[in-house]
C-alpha cells in the first residue's frame, strides 16, 4: 500500500510537471506567433496602398477649375462661298480666310487664394475671353496676368472670395513609383480623376518648350486635362499636366506634367513682374556624344557652340563657334539642358565663369549675363 501510494505520488507530480511544461511551451509559442504577426502586419502596412484615394481627391479637387476659352482664329472660307465669290468677280481667287470665334476648354489650378490660377500657355494662347467655372458651381471671368511660353505656363486671376486652397508637395520626396492622380476636365464631360504612378522624372526633349524638366506619368491625360493638377496620394499637388506622347492622338500611357516647384517659381515672377526674368548667354549649341569625343582622344562631356548672337553676352566674353563648353561656374556640363538650366537660373548682370576646350586647349572666360529675350507668343 505504501509502495502504491509512493507511485501515485510520483505520477501526480510527473503529470503536474508535464502540464506545466506544456503551458510554458504554449505561452512561448503564443508570444512567438504574436511577435511574428506584429512584424508581418507592420511590413504589409508599409506596402499596402489605401483602398480609396477619396481623401486626396477631396483635398485637391476643389482647387481644380475648368476654363472656357474664346479666341479668334483664321479659317479657310467654305468651298461654296469661295465658288460664289469667284463667279461674282469672274476670276479665280487666291486662298481666302475669314475670322471666326473659336471655343475651346481646358483646366487650371488655383494656387493662391488671392485668385491666381495656373494653366498651360497653349490652353489660353490668343484668347479674347476666358471663363472660369469652379468645382463648387461658381463662375467668373479671368484676367490674363502673364504667360511664359518657354515653359508653357500662364497665370490668370479671378475676383472671388473664399477660394479653395491646395497644398504644394515637396519635390524632394517625389519618387518613381509613387501613386499620383490626374485631376482635370477632359472632353468637357466634367471633372475627372485618373490614377497612375510616377513613371520617370527629369524628362526633356519631349516638347517644343525651351525649358523641360517633366514628370512622366501613366495616369490618363486626355484633351481638356491640360493645365489640370497632378497630385500625390495625400492630395498635394506635384505638377501641372501639360501634354502626352502619342502617335494616334489618343492617350497611350505616357503623359507629362510640369513640376510644381518650377510652376511656383514662374507664377511668382509673373505675379511680381508680369513676366519671367532669366539669364541669357546668347549662344546656341548641341550635345557632343561622349563616344565621339573619346574617339578623338577627348574623354570629356560638353556642349559644342554652333552659333553666337552678335554683341550678346557670349560674344562680348570672347566665346567662339567651335568651342566646347565643359563647365559653368565649376559645374560639369553634360548636355544643352544643363546649360539652359544654369544660365536661366542666373539674373541679368551676374558674372558666370565658362570653361571648356578650344582647338584642344583649355580656356576660361567670364561672361556678364544679359536678360533673355521674351519668346514670341
Amino acid at each position: 500500500m505504501k509502495r502504491n501510494g509512493t507511485i501515485q505520488y510520483l505520477l501526480l507530480w510527473t503529470l503536474i510537471g508535464i502540464v506545466a511544461g506544456l503551458a510554458v511551451l504554449l505561452l512561448q509559442g503564443k508570444l512567438v506567433f504574436t511577435s511574428l504577426d506584429a512584424d508581418r502586419t507592420g511590413t504589409d502596412s508599409d506596402l499596402q496602398q489605401p483602398k480609396s484615394f477619396s481623401n486626396a481627391v477631396r483635398r485637391a479637387a476643389p482647387a481644380v477649375v475648368t476654363l472656357n476659352v474664346q479666341s479668334l482664329v483664321e479659317v479657310p472660307i467654305e468651298k461654296d462661298a469661295r465658288h460664289q465669290l469667284e463667279q461674282l468677280f469672274g476670276e479665280q481667287l487666291p486662298n481666302l480666310t475669314e475670322t471666326k470665334m473659336h471655343r475651346s476648354s481646358g483646366s487650371g489650378v488655383i494656387l493662391d487664394t488671392r485668385g491666381y490660377i495656373v494653366t498651360n500657355h497653349h490652353v489660353i494662347a490668343k484668347a479674347k475671353k476666358i471663363g472660369v467655372n469652379l468645382n463648387d458651381g461658381r463662375s467668373a471671368e479671368a484676367r490674363l496676368v502673364g504667360t511664359d511660353p518657354d515653359t508653357d505656363l500662364a497665370v490668370l486671376k479671378i475676383e472671388l472670395d473664399n477660394l479653395p486652397e491646395i497644398t504644394m508637395a515637396s519635390m524632394k520626396k517625389l519618387n518613381i513609383g509613387d501613386v499620383v492622380l490626374a485631376i482635370g476636365y477632359p472632353f468637357r464631360i466634367g471633372q475627372t480623376v485618373t490614377q497612375g504612378i510616377i513613371s520617370a522624372t527629369g524628362r526633356n526633349q519631349v516638347s517644343q518648350n525651351t525649358y523641360e524638366n517633366f514628370i512622366q506619368t501613366d495616369a490618363a491625360i486626355n484633351p481638356g486635362n491640360s493645365g489640370g493638377a497632378l497630385v500625390n496620394a495625400a492630395g498635394e499637388i506635384v505638377g501641372i499636366n501639360s501634354l502626352i506622347y502619342t502617335e494616334t492622338g489618343n492617350f497611350a500611357g505616357i503623359g507629362f506634367a510640369i513640376p510644381i516647384d518650377l510652376v511656383h517659381d514662374v507664377m511668382t515672377q509673373i505675379t511680381e513682374n508680369g513676366y519671367v526674368i532669366r539669364g541669357w548667354l546668347g549662344v546656341e549649341g548641341q550635345n557632343v556624344p561622349f563616344q565621339i569625343l573619346e574617339s578623338i582622344n577627348l574623354p570629356i562631356q560638353g556642349v559644342l557652340i554652333t552659333g553666337i548672337d552678335k554683341d550678346g553676352p557670349g560674344d562680348r566674353a570672347g566665346l567662339k563657334v567651335g568651342d566646347i563648353i565643359t563647365h559653368i561656374n565649376r559645374r560639369e556640363i553634360k548636355d544643352t539642358a544643363d546649360v539652359l538650366e544654369l544660365i536661366a537660373a542666373g539674373r541679368p548682370g551676374d558674372i558666370f565663369r565658362v570653361e571648356g576646350l578650344r582647338e584642344r586647349q583649355s580656356f576660361s572666360v567670364d561672361a556678364v549675363l544679359g536678360q533673355r529675350p521674351m519668346r514670341s507668343q
